[in-house]
């Protein structure tokens, strides 16, 4: 339903942040948009819902065009919903004045309803009538996705939705929020620093560098066969080798310490992760990275095998 062809957009003359940018989204699909600071990421989401004016290329959502600020008195469109990392909040009022406030004044016991079903969904109903000028930064965080929920979108935009929230609530909230968009068919895009909520949650995953796509598919097909080092450092710290004069990307999952392998690799640091140790090495002078169940000493060597993901 959403179709992005083409588009291009600069701030400056000399400033180009998005080149030649092309996908589609279906209704209920989930995509999630991935890149480094200044990528590109916050503007492709600003193009689509129509608050800047492209430089080239178009945009629609099923037969609607989306245009910027010099067609539109107020920028943005109707059937979307966008939760930028400004919020955009009513500081003053209680969270559950701020998800209602632009629901229904007649039918009350509707938008009542409707509010507890999202309190619910953002895990705040103990939080219903404290003041949003009294919550934590991740708080106000769900409150927005609330808020923009409230009158189901037909497509939710969100930047960073959860780069306030503490672990201990972001796996949680994850889990709710995409389900629920799931059973409601709404569409959603987002743009993340965070794997985790392409790997588990969107259906497709695009990556931007420089303001240009590199890569664009499945979350398991780009996890399974990244094209670069760029793309599988998104997923977790990653080699890039030569070896036997062919360049190889692998993941510290794939290399083992193993008996049988005349690859040898010379331990500079251990990092304890919980379930196991990251080991930084040096192989035939190229640094490397690669997951063992124990520490191991400074300057140790130990052969290692590759194991490829299947």
């Amino acid at each position: 339903m959403l179709r992005v062809k083409n588009i291009s957009f600069a701030y400056t003359s000399d400033r180009s942040v998005l080149q030649d940018i092309s996908f589609s989204l279906k209704k209920g699909e989930h995509l999630c948009v991935m890149g480094e600071s200044g990528s590109g990421k916050s503007t492709l989401l600003k193009a689509v819902y129509g608050l800047v004016d492209l430089d080239k290329g178009t945009l629609f959502w099923g037969e609607n065009q989306i245009l910027g600020p010099a067609y539109h008195l107020i920028p943005g469109m109707k059937y979307m919903k966008y939760v930028s990392q400004d919020l955009n909040l009513m500081p003053f009022t209680s969270v559950a004045e701020n998800i209602s406030n632009f629901l229904s004044r007649i039918y009350v016991d509707e938008s009542e309803k409707r509010t507890r079903e999202l309190l619910e969904v953002i895990e705040m109903t103990e939080f219903a009538d404290e003041k949003v000028k009294n919550l934590s930064g991740g708080q106000q965080q769900r409150v927005a996705i609330a808020k923009a929920l409230a009158k189901e979108p037909e497509l939710l935009l969100l930047d960073e939705p959860f780069s306030q929230i503490d672990n201990l609530k972001k796996n949680s909230l994850r889990r709710m929020l995409f389900s629920y968009l799931k059973e409601k068919n709404i569409a959603c895009i987002v743009a993340t620093h965070d794997s985790e909520d392409a790997l588990s949650f969107a259906d497709q995953m695009l990556l931007i560098q420089n303001g240009k796509i590199a890569n664009y598919g499945s979350p398991k097909d780009l996890y399974k066969n990244p094209i670069s080092k760029y793309t599988a450092s998104f997923f977790h710290d990653a080699n890039e080798l030569v070896l036997n004069g062919q360049k190889v990307i692998l993941f510290p999952s794939q290399l083992k310490i193993s008996e049988e392998s005349d690859l040898k690799a010379i331990v500079l640091k251990s990092y304890f992760k919980g379930d196991y140790w990251l080991i930084e090495a040096t192989v035939d002078q190229q640094i490397v990275f690669f997951n063992n169940d124990k520490d191991l000493e400074k300057n140790q060597t130990v052969s290692l095998k590759i194991h490829k993901k299947e």
